[in-house]
Order: structure tokens, then C-alpha cells, then sequence
């Protein structure tokens, strides 16, 4: 299992890593995860691999000038000198990282999983005997449309645009793939329409929430309202929230977690004190998965006021712990929550007024929030499991793995599955 970056509490890729990783070991498979920094938590009996990089953009010194003794090869060169000029290189140095190590351990292996990486590199590992599937989560394109319709001058979308140039690669690599995995209908369609991927190609296969996501034991704080990103990003629709909160605060008695880590002085921090909200918003962020539980199940209303998501799984998650939700109709919220009203009330995205009105009314109706809560709880405990997610993806690994065998040329030597 291939990761670039594998954050462990949040940001899915980490989230994904550990859990698929873990259900796979328990259905009697042996994995192997192969990462980037920051590395990944992992559970008993899965192997990590490290795949260290020049961890150009780790905190608290991101974009930082390393010293000339951790050059160790022509890749890190690579990749000091694409941040130089604004590029995010990660992708594709991680990739050609991974096809220098395959060489002499493909054949220890019956097919690799790419979590997003999408670098050329990838592509090597089919030419070394291994099949390969990937999972994409949703096309970064769409990351690229939000920041450059929101960036405030042309010189930031000049930078933008260079720090996303990685795209056009892994738009070629995904074309190519054998086999993608993606967890919503909606994200299927985008990765067809963005990168141009054979729908043929593709599976749906949903993601889980791990069974630490609990309703909580103590009561919940009256007016506290709560909204989970990954990344303090205008795709996460902070901004949006941040002024209808501030709108509900001239009336109301209530708070505002974000479990989020800021960044120093960014547009979030600006305009938390641009609204005077400062003393009423709080931040969470490097806590432990009971922590963070416990911070979810604190709130008497949880937001997810994205832009867009290709899964969401903060709004499964805080489902599981029976936390009544306003959430924005885009990307796969609405198949992740399901019918409006019945787990979460749905709102236009980008919309103050409407995401105020929501609030208001959901914090003035303690009934609809347990109703709203419990069948959440419901949905979660039908549709969300790990377990169903390792047993799908174990079966497209048996299709690709069965897909290589008939297309590979007979003079390639053997892999794992051969011996």
C-alpha cells in the first residue's frame, strides 16, 4: 500500500491507510505499507515501511530550506528545487522513490495499492510484474477551481497555479491505471469528467467509520456548534460558517469549536478577528482518536459547510456519534447523509443566511436533534463498515491481480502470486 503522506488523525488519506490496512491483515492478507512523512499510525500485525522525502512542508517550518548534508540523491534535488518554484513535487518524487525500491521487491508482492499518489513512478511497478489498483478520493482538479475562484489577486493565482501543475501528471497516470477505486458515486463521475478516466475502469466502494465513533456518555454543552477540516482551505467552507456564526452570536449564547489547526495569520485567523469572534472560537487540533471523540460528541450541532467533499468522513463520523448535523448539498454529502432531514439537514453551499437559518433553527429543537442524532447512528451501523470496505477492495485486487495475468507478456518473470 502506497502513501505519500499519510497523516494520522485527519486529512483521509492517513485515516484510510490505517484503517484498510488493519481489516486487511484481519480478512488473513499480509500488507506492506510503503509512506512518506508524516507517517502513518498503524495497527498490529501491518508493516510500515518508510519512505522518507526532504519533508519540505512539515510544522511547525513548512517550505523550509533543508541543509545541503540531507541531499542523497538526484530525487531530492528534484524535489527542493520544484517547491523552489512553487510546485508541490511530493507526488511524483514519492513515486519514483517507490519504482528505485520495486525493483528488487516486486516480485514480493501480488499487487499494489496507490492511495492517491498518481506519480509517473507508479506506472513502473506494471512494468516490474505488479499490478496495480488506486484509490483516487476525489480529483485535486477540484481543490485547483475553488482556490483559484477565491484567490485575491493574480499573483496568487499564478502561484496556485504552479503549486498545482502536478495535476497534468496524475490526470496521465490515472488514464492509465488497470483499475480505480473511489468512495462515491459523485467522485466517479468527477475523476470521469476531471482526468478522464474510463468509467469501466472504476468501483465504488464506500468507506467506514471505525467503532471508536460513539455516542457520548456525558451531556452535551448547550450552544456549542462544531465543524471539523482537514486543511484550512477555501474548499472547507470555514469562511461561510465563521459568518454565520458570527450572525447567530448577536442572538444567541453560543460557541464555536473548529477542529482545524490554522494557519499562522491565514484567512481563517484574519477573519475570525475581522468578526470580533475571537474570544467565542476555539481551535482543536494533535489529539488522540478518544480525544477527538469526545470533542465530537461535546456539541449539540455539528457543520460540515464544504464546497466540496468526495466522501466526507468527519459527517460519517460524527453520525456515529449521534451528532445532528447541518451540512452543504455538495460533492458526496448527500450520498453519505441521505435523504434530507432524516440524518442532517442539507444547505446551499457558500450560502450565510441559509447555513444561519439552519443552525438556529436545529440548536431551537432539542427533539429533532435526537431524532436527527439517532438515525445518523442508524446509518452509520448499516452502510459505514471497515470490515466491508477491506472484504470489496481484497475483490478488486483479485480482478486486477487476474486482469494482469491475462495481459502480461509471457517472457516477464515471476511475481509473488506466480511462486
Amino acid at each position: 500500500m502506497l502513501s505519500y503522506r499519510s497523516k494520522p488523525h485527519c486529512g483521509g488519506q492517513g485515516v484510510y491507510v490505517r484503517h484498510l490496512s488493519r481489516e486487511l491483515v484481519r480478512l488473513g492478507h499480509e500488507v506492506e505499507v510503503f509512506s512518506g512523512q508524516p507517517y502513518p499510525e498503524l495497527d498490529e500485525g501491518v508493516r510500515l515501511t518508510k519512505v522518507p522525502s526532504l519533508d519540505l512542508y512539515r510544522e511547525p517550518d513548512p517550505f523550509r530550506i533543508p541543509h545541503w548534508r540531507e541531499f542523497r540523491d538526484r530525487i531530492d534535488v528534484e524535489e527542493f528545487l520544484t517547491m523552489c518554484v512553487a510546485g508541490f513535487p511530493e507526488p511524483r518524487t514519492f513515486s519514483s522513490r517507490i519504482a528505485r525500491l520495486m525493483r528488487d521487491r516486486a516480485g514480493d508482492f501480488d499487487v499494489a495499492h496507490d492511495n492517491q499518489v498518481l506519480g509517473t513512478g507508479i506506472l513502473e511497478l506494471e512494468r516490474l510484474g505488479l499490478p496495480v489498483v488506486a484509490t483516487i478520493h476525489h480529483p485535486i482538479t477540484v481543490d485547483r477551481r475553488i482556490d483559484l475562484e477565491t484567490a485575491p489577486s493574480w499573483r496568487k493565482r499564478l502561484t496556485l497555479r504552479r503549486w498545482y501543475g502536478f495535476l497534468r501528471m496524475q490526470g496521465r497516470v490515472a488514464r492509465q491505471l488497470r483499475m480505480v477505486l473511489t468512495p462515491s458515486e459523485s467522485s466517479a463521475r468527477d475523476i470521469a469528467r476531471d482526468f478522464g478516466v474510463d468509467p469501466a475502469r472504476m468501483r465504488t466502494i464506500l468507506l467506514g467509520v471505525d467503532d471508536v465513533f460513539a455516542p457520548p456518555t456525558a451531556p452535551r454543552h448547550p450552544g456549542r456548534i462544531l465543524a471539523m477540516a482537514s486543511a484550512d482551505a477555501p474548499m472547507k467552507g470555514i469562511a461561510t460558517l465563521l459568518e454565520a456564526f458570527a450572525k447567530l452570536r448577536t442572538e444567541r449564547d453560543v460557541s464555536l469549536v473548529l477542529v482545524t489547526r490554522p494557519e499562522p495569520g491565514g484567512r481563517t485567523e484574519q477573519l475570525v478577528d475581522r468578526l470580533g469572534i475571537a474570544e467565542h472560537v476555539s481551535f482543536v487540533s494533535g489529539v488522540s482518536d478518544a480525544e477527538l471523540v469526545e470533542v465530537m460528541g461535546s456539541a449539540e450541532v455539528a457543520c460540515v459547510p464544504s464546497l466540496y467533499e468526495g466522501f466526507s468522513l468527519p459527517t460519517a463520523e460524527l453520525m456515529a456519534c449521534a451528532t445532528p448535523l447541518v451540512v452543504s448539498r455538495a460533492g458526496a454529502i448527500p450520498e453519505v447523509v441521505g435523504p434530507d432531514g432524516e440524518c442532517a439537514e442539507l444547505v446551499t453551499p457558500g450560502d450565510v443566511g441559509e447555513l444561519e437559518a439552519a443552525l438556529a433553527a436545529l440548536l431551537d429543537d432539542p427533539e429533532r436533534r435526537a431524532r436527527m442524532g439517532a438515525a445518523g447512528r442508524r446509518r452509520v451501523a448499516e452502510l459505514f463498515s471497515w470490515r466491508a470496505v477491506a472484504e470489496a477492495t481484497a475483490a478488486a485486487y483479485e480482478d486486477a491481480i487476474a486482469d494482469h495475468h491475462r495481459s502480461r507478456p509471457e517472457q516477464e518473470g515471476p511475481t509473488r502470486a506466480d511462486r
